[in-house]
């Protein structure tokens, strides 16, 4: 039988066991503890980082927006400035197919008009007096073809035409000396030609030995009195600046 001595150790033990299970428990509850809290410290550390990052990506797009938004406000102002000048194109586009449809117009009166001054032009020459006539009649052909070609302007056909009358005009008021050929009696000499203008038209032989005048009422070559070669061998050295201009006898035909 135990005795109360016994009994007391056997109390003691017990409760030594009891305090060390309970101070085991306890150790290990306080380690699982720690566990947690840094488990949770990581889960919020974790936490904060995609929150951090959500936050600049957040920022990120919120600046792209306002590019966006800038960007579109500019287009807009952009677009309205191209609508302006594709608004004033088109107002040239239609002045330009205006002037076009009037040019059309004016074509359709000025190109019989060219044809008439170039006829006009040839029958004046060839009822001249002989001066040059080949070369001027070349002219006129040279016209002809000129408004038979698509790739010149109709400006620069009428310019033409303007140049050749000119040059008819620059004729009645130049004197000038030319060399060539004269058909009389039926052969044909070199001559020395000499015209005063429109005035006068006059021809003398290389040799001096006889001259002629053209008859502009019978259209023929009239052979000149002796007293007139001196005059008009003058009249060619002013012609060709080989001798002062001055006043001398000119062979004329009275009008009719």
């Amino acid at each position: 039988m135990f005795n109360k001595k016994t009994h007391m150790s056997l109390v003691a033990s017990a409760l030594a066991g009891s305090f060390a299970l309970a101070g085991s428990a306890a150790a290990t509850d306080l380690k699982d503890l720690h566990q947690a809290n840094n488990q949770i410290q990581r889960a919020a550390v974790q936490s904060q980082e995609k929150i951090n990052t959500i936050y600049e990506q957040a920022q990120e797009l919120l600046g792209e927006y306002r590019v966006v938004v800038d960007q579109t406000d500019n287009l807009k102002v952009y677009n309205d400035f191209l609508a302006t000048l594709v608004a004033d194109q088109q107002r040239q586009i239609n002045s330009v197919q205006r002037q076009i449809d009037g040019l059309e117009r004016t074509n359709q009166g000025t190109v019989p008009l060219m044809f008439r001054m170039i006829d006009s032009l040839e029958q004046f020459i060839k009822a001249d007096i002989p001066l040059r006539t080949e070369r001027r009649l070349e002219r006129i052909e040279r016209l002809r073809e000129l408004m038979a070609r698509s790739d010149v302007q109709r400006s620069e056909q009428f310019r033409q035409i303007l140049e050749a009358y000119e040059i008819e005009m620059g004729y009645g008021s130049e004197l000038a000396a030319f060399q060539g050929t004269l058909t009389t009696g039926g052969s044909e000499i070199t001559v020395d030609y000499v015209h005063l203008g429109r005035l006068s038209l006059m021809a003398i032989a290389l040799d001096g030995s006889a001259g002629w005048v053209f008859n502009k009422s019978t259209g023929e070559w009239v052979s000149l009195d002796a007293s007139y070669l001196p005059s008009v061998g003058n009249f060619i050295k002013m012609a060709r600046r080989e001798a002062t201009l001055e006043m001398d006898r000119v062979p004329l035909f009275a009008a009719e």
